[in-house]
C-alpha cells in the first residue's frame, strides 16, 4: 500500500482542485506512444506480463496471485482512484500487442504529491528504454499532474532501480516500511524529488511551488 511522502505540503483548495481534475481528465495525446489508461481489454496481457518473476518479484504492492480476477479488481480500482483524481494505471503495448510496461500513479492531491511505480517487460530491461521511460513520466507527472513532490521507493537489494532514481536527481530520504496487500512489510529505500528542483536540473530536498 503506498503512503503520502514523508515532506508534507499543504495544497490550497485551488491547487488540489486543479490536480484532481488533472488526473481525472488526463490527455491520452500526453502519455506518448503505445501508452494507455488500463482497462478491462488489457488484463489477460497484463496476467501474462506480471507472470514473469523477472517483471514482478521486485514491486511490493501488486495484486498476487495474478490471476485474471486479481488484475481486473486491480483495473477497477484504478478506474475508481482516476474519477476522485488519486490515482492512474498506465499500460505501454507494443504494435504487435504484448504489454511491454506499465506506470502506477498514486496521487494525494491535498499534498501536491504524488508516487510512481511501473515495470518493463524482462527483455526490455537494462537495455536503456526503462530509464528515459522513467525520466519522461517524471516529468510529465510535474507538468500534466501539477503535482510538486514525488516519492519513490525500492525494495534494499535493487540496485538498478536506486542508481536510475539517483541519476535522476531523487534524494534520499533513508527507509520506509511498505506495507504489502497481504498484510506483511518491506523495508524499502526511500526517495523524494521535488518540482523546483527537477526544473533546475538538481539536486534539492526541500519542495517549492
Amino acid at each position: 500500500m503506498s503512503a503520502p511522502p514523508k515532506t508534507v505540503l499543504a495544497a490550497s483548495p485551488e491547487e488540489e482542485r486543479a490536480i484532481r481534475d488533472a488526473v481525472r481528465h488526463v490527455d491520452p495525446a500526453t502519455l506518448g506512444p503505445g501508452r494507455a489508461i488500463a482497462g478491462p481489454e488489457h488484463a489477460d496481457r497484463l496476467v501474462e506480463f506480471l507472470s514473469d518473476p523477472r517483471v514482478s518479484e521486485p514491486i511490493y504492492d501488486l495484486p498476487r496471485p495474478f490471476t485474471r480476477a486479481n488484475i481486473s479488481r486491480w483495473i477497477v480500482d484504478f478506474a475508481a482512484r482516476r474519477e476522485k483524481g488519486e490515482g492512474l494505471l498506465i499500460v505501454t503495448c507494443d504494435p504487435e500487442g504484448p504489454i511491454a510496461g506499465y506506470s502506477q500513479f498514486t496521487v494525494w492531491p491535498e499534498r501536491a504529491s504524488a508516487e510512481l511505480a511501473g515495470a518493463i517487460r524482462a527483455d526490455l530491461q537494462n537495455a536503456g528504454g526503462g530509464g528515459a521511460g522513467a525520466l519522461r513520466s517524471f516529468d510529465w507527472m510535474f507538468e500534466e499532474l501539477r503535482v510538486r513532490l514525488i516519492g519513490l521507493t525500492a525494495s534494499l537489494d535493487n540496485t538498478r532501480s536506486a542508481r536510475l532514481i539517483e541519476h535522476a536527481g531523487f534524494v534520499r530520504m533513508g527507509e520506509r516500511e511498505s506495507l504489502r496487500p497481504d498484510g506483511t512489510i518491506r523495508r524499502s529505500l526511500y526517495w523524494e524529488l521535488a518540482r523546483a528542483a527537477w526544473a533546475a536540473g538538481g539536486r534539492d530536498d526541500e519542495a517549492q511551488s
